[in-house]
């Protein structure tokens, strides 16, 4: 084990980067639960990612803003067609979206067919590079991120149509660079699956305690045990997820029995 990995300058920008994402994804995933859109996060994302590929095959600078505006336009772009789809065809709007993600991933593929560095970037974009996140990267992240969260808050009963769409595919834009397809994914689908069925702002405080727990855990273990970041961290989601549900079902199951112990003790 590396002890010594367990580096507060490398690990602390990761983790306040993990609660940058999960600050805008949390209410986002429980949003595309209730749609019923599962694979959106990773359309968008993936179209995200290509906008990058495309931005970085035309010689725009890796480290530059043009890479984050070409991901931009792409996740809105991606987002406007999901738009569409759904007025259109709103009972095929999930394998449309399936369909979005082949072509998305595939396209990626072909223009980096050539390039002697496209499998390191394609496992980039992918895995993510969490823990290599420099401050520069986090601070135009937190004001988008917080302009998000103004904005949800501020439409949170009109969140439909172009405006939902747009928002998520900001929110990916902003994420999939610091963390990765797979991770934003996580992101976005287990806090909110492992508190399904608590009301309220209940469930965002249990959704947003088991995302940090995934992140803090994965990040740690990762460090000590020398393994890929963005991999870990999936893994301690799902596990922090796993334990969220047993959890809310044991307290769920307890608030039940109380009466019914109290009827027969009458």
């Amino acid at each position: 084990m590396n002890w010594d990995g367990l580096d507060i300058g490398i690990l602390g920008p990761a983790c306040i980067a993990g609660l940058l994402v999960l600050s805008t994804h949390v209410p986002l995933g429980q949003q595309v639960l209730a749609r019923g859109i599962i694979f959106i996060d990773l359309a968008i994302a993936q179209v995200a990612a290509l906008g990058v590929i495309l931005a970085q095959a035309l010689g725009v600078d890796e480290h530059g803003y043009g890479v984050e505006i070409a991901a931009a336009i792409a996740a809105l772009a991606g987002g406007a067609l999901l738009t569409w789809t759904d007025r259109k065809w709103p009972d095929y709007q999930e394998p449309l979206i399936g369909t979005l993600f082949v072509l998305a991933a595939t396209g990626s593929l072909l223009l980096l067919a050539n390039n002697p560095h496209g499998g390191e970037h394609l496992k980039d974009l992918l895995v993510g590079q969490i823990l290599w996140v420099s401050a520069s990267q986090l601070v135009p992240v937190a004001v988008l991120s917080a302009l998000l969260l103004g904005a949800m808050w501020v439409w949170r009963t009109r969140l439909s149509g172009i405006l939902f769409y747009g928002l998520f595919a900001l929110a990916i834009t902003a994420s999939v660079q610091l963390v990765g397809v797979y991770l934003v994914f996580a992101s976005l689908i287990i806090p909110a699956l492992a508190t399904t069925g608590v009301e309220g702002k209940r469930r965002l405080v249990y959704a947003y305690a088991t995302g940090i727990a995934g992140y803090v855990t994965g990040l740690v273990l990762s460090a000590v045990l020398d393994l890929p970041s963005g991999a870990m961290i999936v893994w301690t989601l799902a596990g922090c997820g796993i334990i969220a549900r047993l959890l809310i079902a044991s307290a769920s199951r307890s608030r039940a029995e109380t009466p019914a112990s109290a009827a027969r003790a009458r």
